[in-house]
């Protein structure tokens, strides 16, 4: 029982002491790796802009289109009426 318990002790000791080795040599990122890591967010936050702005653009095109389909149906319209006004003039 007694050989147990003080290998229960050893063991518990030596995870500890590994642990901490463990952490204290992976533990924090380089200078290098934040730095690249801080102009990948101002990357990504630049080309969200961007996708942004295009979304934009993309929206105020597809306004101009309507408006111009419109127009464009409204002339076809008036030009059936024309067309139509002049088959009643008498020949």
């Amino acid at each position: 029982m007694n050989i147990t318990k003080s290998l229960r002790t050893a063991v518990f000791f030596g995870s500890i002491a590994l642990t901490t080795a463990f952490f204290s040599g992976c533990g924090g990122l380089s200078d290098a790796q934040i730095k690249e890591l801080s102009d990948l967010k101002s990357l990504t936050t630049s080309l969200e802009a961007e996708a942004n702005s295009l979304k934009d653009e993309r929206a105020k095109l597809e306004a101009q289109i309507e408006e111009t389909n419109r127009k464009l149906a409204e002339c076809e319209k008036q030009k059936e009426e024309a067309r139509a006004n002049l088959q009643k003039l008498p020949k």
